[in-house]
């Protein structure tokens, strides 16, 4: 009989599981506390579980782990890191520190298949998924292996996570349990390039988790040509999708936008930009652009506080991230793609 992968399991679940194996409920509790929230994978260091039981999970079940396979530390402080999954596949995470957090952004998809012009994610092409074990796994390795502080997640590595939508949203839940991780949907953001049936799934979650949207242009013909998913759900159907996600969940949706030198960077493709924004009741979160791709540079530092003037003198919510890891190369997909080449 194949193992089951129990890092993917729920509480609910596991507690099946053991009952099938003839152990009481709460054994499940002790279990998933030991898995995710003391981050431990081996069933013999369960020390409150019997021997019985830990001879049970070791003929049943297996518990993912990743291997580090490189460490980079920038002058800010940004970690970025490569994983091995247990196949010998590669993904990549960031741990950002700030005064009184800790994001994660992790990887959902070994691997693009979206193909955004300036992302280094898809240069390889896809591959496959990530179990639900393998993205939660990123998360506690940071946390009880390197002992980071980690209070908020963002799927926003590797991969389009709404894509994996599957594992993605039981990664979600795993990680917001209170027996383990507790870390609150509130602090968790899931990005997509645009994926409105991913979009309409998230919105019946039943968490509030946050979703941003990687934009990156406001005018169907740019952003095709750097979107290509904006094809086949141009922003006519994706606004009315983030307008009814924003009215479900009570959640604003953040329009992500990367600076781009003579792409995406004039003032009618901010005036652009806020009339979207206005429309959907948005965030806009100013990226400067880390240069992933051949042909696109990023925009200067004038260019951008004038962008940034122009959002704000439209009375849009707008926020300028910080840039951060640019010396160890923190956008997704540069490390594993340096790593294949």
């Amino acid at each position: 009989m194949d193992k089951i992968d129990i890092k993917s399991l729920s509480l609910d679940e596991l507690k099946a599981g053991l009952k099938d194996l003839g152990e009481p409920g709460y054994r499940a509790g002790q279990v998933f506390s030991w898995l995710h929230h003391k981050g431990e994978a081996d069933f013999q260091r369960f020390s409150d579980i019997p021997k019985a039981l830990q001879q049970k999970l070791d003929e049943r079940f297996t518990a993912v782990r990743l291997e580090l396979e490189e460490r980079l530390a920038s002058r800010d402080k940004t970690e970025k890191f490569l994983f091995k999954l247990p196949d010998g596949r590669l993904v990549e995470g960031v741990h950002i520190p700030s005064a009184r957090r800790g994001t994660v952004c992790v990887s959902t998809q070994v691997g693009c298949k979206f193909g955004c012009a300036f992302c280094a994610s898809g240069f390889g092409g896809f591959v496959r998924d990530l179990a639900a074990s393998e993205i939660v796994s990123q998360v506690l390795f940071l946390r009880h292996d390197l002992c980071l502080h980690v209070s908020h997640v963002v799927f926003m590595g590797m991969g389009e996570p709404l894509d994996n939508y599957d594992q993605v949203s039981r990664a979600i839940r795993i990680l917001n349990a209170p027996q383990g991780a507790a870390i609150a949907a509130r602090r968790m953001t899931v990005s997509t390039c645009g994926l409105i049936p991913g979009i309409e799934r998230l919105k019946t979650l039943g968490l509030q988790v946050e979703l941003s949207v990687s934009l990156h242009a406001a005018e169907d013909g740019l952003r095709s040509r750097l979107v290509p998913i904006n094809r086949t759900y141009p922003l006519v159907k994706l606004i009315p999708a983030l307008k009814d996600f924003s009215r479900t969940t009570g959640r604003k949706v953040t329009l992500e936008y990367a600076l781009m030198s003579g792409v995406n960077d004039s003032l009618q493709d901010a005036d652009n930009l806020a009339r979207v924004a206005r429309e959907v009741k948005a965030k806009v979160n100013l990226i400067p652009f880390s240069e992933t791709a051949p042909g696109f540079a990023a925009s200067g530092p004038d260019r951008v506080e004038a962008f940034r003037q122009r959002i704000e003198d439209k009375s849009i919510p707008v926020t300028l991230r910080r840039s951060k890891g640019g010396d160890i190369r923190a956008a997704c997909g540069q490390l594993a793609g340096r790593r294949r080449a």
